[in-house]
């Protein structure tokens, strides 16, 4: 089954905003627990705060942009979105000048705000096709984090010194166009949900029933889990690198390899999943997860920290596209908004979690038994997959 030409160009769009807006994570990735570690003058656990905090902003915004969108339409939404996001990335590069840990956590919270609107560009996208494509629309538009893998780290290799001697505030300033660019490609949307997805908000599911959902519950996990693991590991990940020697340039490489890794796939994640099936596409996102960890576990030279990150990226991909897949199967067109909005802020909240503790993790227990974090919670829900396959089965028999 193909796209429609116009669902087609609807897509696209939203790949390029992926691309363009998407591009601000890779930098605070990249930057964000070195930058609090620079602004930090004594407890260093708390340099990944700043990227936690973006985290936290994408929790916290999450479930009332969903219900923005709702009441205001995707395109005016999304481009809320883009100022609030201008603005946050704009604070965080003016806090490093002036030397505030404070305001440079507001500032990522701000921006991490504004990335819980790129967050809906998946479903905006899913919006405008029937159930069997709905999951070549979500890769199609992840398909846009290609860009976004080479643009953010190139943003910092090359403008993290541009204020010298003061470090990282040039990568931060120069992220806030990034958003400025895309609020113009913004006008080019549809300013109208389609056709089908008209329908007024009645009383559907609330969101206690959701929780209550066997299938919604899997896709949140699953989804939650991988989502959370990545975070927890790459946000860790540049501080493993530096302290083990290597350059602030290697780590920013060794991220840019991992977002590769992250969106890449999507050129072909969406026709995996519709040949192979959902569950099994999640299950071998867990598994390279998993992976990516025992790597981790048998070294620490550039090529172990490289690889490990790499696989990091591919369990991401095919854990959160597949889960992604598997929850707009458990809702209505007038259920969306309640089940978007509490999907993210599960999600977010986990990952912001998880981002937070993970430098303290780093500081007190180390690198190598964070790895090891992963397998107990790759097989919970590798476990919970097999139940879902299993009341699949059972529904199709009968």
């Amino acid at each position: 089954m193909k796209f429609p030409t116009n669902t087609l160009a609807i897509a696209n769009l939203y790949a390029l905003l992926s691309a363009i807006n998407a591009s601000v994570a890779p930098i605070v990735i990249s930057l964000g627990g070195l930058a609090g570690a620079y602004l930090l003058t004594e407890d260093k656990s708390l340099a990944t705060l700043p990227v936690s905090g973006f985290n936290v902003g994408v929790a916290l915004l999450a479930g009332p942009a969903s219900l923005l969108m709702f009441k205001i339409g995707r395109q005016r939404g999304f481009m809320v979105g883009a100022i609030l996001g201008f603005f946050g990335i704009t604070i965080a590069g003016a806090a490093i000048l002036q030397h505030s840990f404070i305001w440079f956590c507001v500032g990522l919270i701000l921006a991490g705000g504004a990335n819980s609107f790129v967050q809906q560009y998946r479903f905006a996208a899913s919006d405008y096709v029937d159930e069997p494509l709905k999951s070549q629309a979500i890769s199609r538009v992840l398909i846009g984090g290609i860009a976004a893998a080479v643009v953010g780290p190139q943003i910092v290799l090359h403008n993290k010194d541009l204020f010298y001697p003061t470090p990282f505030a040039g990568a931060f300033l120069s992220g806030a166009g990034l958003f400025i660019i895309g609020l113009l490609v913004m006008t080019l949307l549809p300013k109208q949900v389609p056709e089908q997805q008209k329908v007024a908000r009645t009383d559907g599911r609330t969101k206690k029933e959701f929780a209550r959902d066997p299938t919604f519950i899997t896709a949140v996990l699953c989804g939650t889990s991988s989502y959370a693991l990545m975070a927890f590991v790459m946000t860790a990940a540049p501080l493993a690198m530096v302290g083990c020697g290597f350059e602030v340039s290697d780590a920013a490489l060794g991220i840019q390899w991992h977002v590769l890794a992250m969106f890449v796939p999507s050129l072909f994640t969406g026709k995996l999943i519709s040949r192979f099936g959902k569950l099994p596409i999640i299950a071998a996102g867990l598994l390279m997860l998993m992976a990516c960890s025992a790597v981790a576990l048998s070294g620490i030279s550039i090529e172990h920290f490289y690889i490990a990150l790499i696989l990091l990226g591919l369990g991401w991909n095919f854990g959160f596209i597949g889960s992604t897949a598997l929850l707009t199967e458990t809702y209505k067109a007038h259920e969306k908004h309640t089940a978007q909005g509490l999907n993210d802020t599960i999600l977010f909240s986990s990952v912001a979690f998880g981002s937070l503790s993970s430098g303290v993790a780093y500081e007190f227990i180390g690198w190598e038994t964070m790895n090891w974090i992963a397998f107990p919670i790759g097989l919970m829900c590798l476990v919970a997959l097999l139940f879902e396959y299993q009341r699949h089965h059972i529904e199709v028999t009968h």
